[in-house]
């Protein structure tokens, strides 16, 4: 925001080099970007967070000044002459999307003269930078850099009907605005139109066809208050921002409408003379009063780290518009007396000592709570005024749940092996697949000018670590172990919101026992005392190579998928080596977490181990196999181990030999050879009966 010396001096007295001025604003939050010279004035450019819309005009900027430097702000009060029949006579409004468009003014001048400026206005305007077209013109421009409050001026005689109407745009619309171009019209676009098509798009631009020329002489002045989200959307799609869009996406001052629509019928007045018509149309609902917000004066030592006392607390949030709520307590700020609260009655309406009320005034609407009149009377006080070596009394909040359970899982991960990642959640269409079965709904998109290629919204975290491997490949990293913790974005059939579960991605280097070795060691480390089952997806994976997959339960309840993908897949990813990947429920991790274990006494008997070798169809998965055999060998099985498989030699083809080993153990004696034997022969009839499995010779 670029501010002129010379207009600042038309609402507040400087008396104070550039230097402290600059200095000072910078301290209370608006940073000094530069000042420069301009004919004379002073071009001075400040730092406007978005948080601060209320400085997006010279009046802002004075009233911060004003506060600073303990001087007098002078806002001027309009009051246009008035003759003739109403504004209702010359032009209409109706307003189709109220939730868009919550408030939409319009005052009508009839015999304007359109010419050039006068030298104070064109000056003004060209310190700032802003190039001098026309009175009119330059006046709408002159009102929104003094008070933040965007207009526009239309060609009255030039509008069809001579009436606007507020809507979306219709599907095949094009609006040729005042820049020349002619822009296609998306239909949740808001515009102003007349009787018969756009003539400007709604706190972004106006219509070239209905732009004031020299010719105009009945003006039509526009002052509205537009949804910004709204505005973002529409600025950013066309790739069109311009004054006006930067200040309604930031929010206006809801009660600032009406002054600048009279300062600027004032001004045309004074610039291109004609005759301003009684009354203004207004359409919209009037804007509720702002709740009021209690400070409690303890408060400010404690977060602040110093006392200020109650008089210039309550000057200072005065002086920024805020209205306290405590007449005898404003009588004693306004006369200087400092006596005690009690002695002038700081309870006229009940409340306890200590306790101030304010109502924060309708530009700042990022005052809400009490810590945000707490900043403003310490950025107001100077920052510089508290000491560094003051202690604040600071408490450590406890971890919560999530918290613990990510610091168990990160460090069950990083001691296997693995690093952390952190990715986008804005992913191409090639990284946005989901890691699940069956038909899904296309991801959830964000039309966003810097994001062309990649904007849609994941749905799983496993492509995206497949791409940081594949970019560790191509940088000589060839083995990269990598998870993450992240949500994924799951759309919803009807619903415009996905919804959002937190899931944990793994990707390595190792096969499919390996990962699921890592799964198990991390599910050891959460102590969950569920068993980790494994099966066959009922629908193929792509991502995965055939029969190399497999879904993760966790006592019946779905966790995730773990496989080794595809050679097809890794190719069109451009990796080069093989890898296996796994996709986990976080969610359902930290629901099941114990991280309070409870001690177990070490078996106090040995544990007697026996290896299987057993012949069973191809087709057979190992989960099924294993949970034959548990069955079969009853209580005493205490684990059984995967080895290895073997096929051909003197086998059919359809049948492959799988290798494993028993422990055995029980926990109140020593287990007797007979016993393990006559528990291994249950296994293996068990496993004969479901699927004609023998014992290899």
């Amino acid at each position: 925001m670029i501010v002129s010396w010379n207009w600042l001096t038309q609402y507040v007295r400087l008396d104070m080099p550039v230097d402290i001025l600059t200095e000072r604003l910078a301290l209370a939050g608006l940073n000094h970007e530069s000042t420069s010279e301009v004919g004379g004035d002073l071009a001075i450019d400040l730092e406007v967070t978005s948080n601060r819309p209320d400085c997006l005009g010279h009046i802002g900027v004075a009233r911060e000044i004003a506060v600073l430097f303990d001087k007098v702000l002078h806002v001027p009060d309009p009051r246009p002459a008035t003759a003739g029949a109403p504004v209702e006579t010359f032009t209409a409004v109706q307003v189709e999307t109220p939730e868009l468009c919550p408030r939409f003014t319009a005052r009508v001048v009839t015999g304007a003269s359109v010419g050039e400026s006068p030298w104070w206005l064109r000056k003004r305007l060209e310190t700032i930078g802003v190039r001098p077209i026309s009175n009119i013109v330059d006046v709408t421009n002159y009102v929104m850099f003094e008070c933040g409050q965007p207009l526009h001026a239309y060609d009255l005689d030039r509008l069809a009907g001579r009436r606007l109407l507020v809507r979306k745009a219709h599907r095949g619309e094009t609006l040729k605005a005042i820049n020349q171009k002619v822009y296609e019209l998306a239909p949740e676009m808001l515009v102003i139109a007349d009787a018969e098509r756009p003539v400007g798009l709604a706190g972004v631009m106006g219509g070239f066809d209905t732009e004031i020329g020299e010719s105009a002489c009945n003006i039509l002045i526009e002052a509205a208050q537009f949804d910004p989200m709204s505005i973002r959307r529409t600025a950013r799609a066309l790739n069109l921002h311009s004054p006006s869009s930067y200040r309604f996406e930031r929010g206006l001052d809801p009660e600032g409408t009406e002054w600048a629509s009279r300062r600027c019928a004032e001004l045309i007045l004074e610039t291109a003379g004609g005759t301003l018509h009684p009354g203004m149309i207004d359409v919209g609902a009037k804007t509720a009063p702002r709740p009021p917000v209690t400070l409690r004066l303890d408060q400010i030592p404690r977060i602040l780290g110093i006392s200020i006392d109650h008089l210039t607390v309550t000057r200072i949030l005065r002086a920024l518009g805020l209205d306290a709520q405590h007449p005898a307590f404003d009588a004693r700020v306004a006369t200087g007396r400092n006596e005690a609260p009690t002695a002038l009655g700081l309870e006229p309406q009940g409340e306890p000592t200590g306790l101030l009320t304010f109502r924060p005034p309708s530009w700042r609407s990022d005052l809400e709570r009490e810590v945000d009149l707490i900043e403003e009377v310490a950025r107001i006080h100077g920052y510089e005024h508290i000491p560094e070596d003051r202690a604040v009394p600071l408490a450590g909040a406890p971890k919560g749940r999530r918290e613990r359970v990510e610091n168990e899982v990160r460090q069950a991960l990083t001691a296997q092996g693995f690093d952390e990642a952190y990715t986008f959640s804005l992913v191409a269409d090639e990284l946005s697949a989901p890691l699940r079965p069956g038909p899904t709904l296309p991801p959830i998109r964000v039309d966003h000018s810097s994001r062309k290629r990649e904007n849609a919204l994941r749905q799983s975290l496993v492509p995206s670590l497949l791409a940081v491997r594949r970019h560790n490949e191509a940088h000589g990293n060839a083995d990269a172990e990598l998870f993450e913790i992240a949500n994924v974005y799951q759309p919803r059939e009807g619903q415009t919101l996905p919804s959002e579960p937190t899931c944990l991605g793994l990707v390595s280097g190792r096969d499919f026992r390996g990962l699921k070795g890592a799964v198990e060691a991390l599910l050891e480390r959460l102590h969950l005392d569920q068993e980790l089952e494994t099966r066959r997806p009922e629908q193929p994976l792509s991502l995965f190579a055939a029969g190399r997959c497999a879904e993760l339960l966790l006592s019946g309840h779905h966790l995730g998928y773990l496989g080794e993908v595809d050679r097809d897949q890794l190719d069109a990813l451009e990796l080069r080596g093989a890898c296996s990947v796994a996709e986990l429920s976080f969610d359902l991790l930290q629901e099941r977490a114990n991280l309070v274990p409870r001690h177990r006494a070490m078996p106090p008997f040995p544990a007697v181990e026996r290896d299987l070798s057993l012949v069973v169809p191809n087709a057979l998965d190992w989960a099924d196999l294993a949970g034959a055999v548990t069955r079969g060998a009853g209580a005493t099985l205490e684990a059984i181990t995967y080895l290895d498989t073997f096929r051909g030699g003197n086998l059919p083809p359809d049948q492959q030999s799988v290798h494993f080993g028993l422990r055995f153990r029980h926990r109140e004696r020593t287990l007797t050879g007979d016993e393990v034997e006559l528990a291994v022969k249950s296994a293996v009839e068990t496993c004969a009966a479901r699927f004609g499995a023998t014992l290899r010779g």
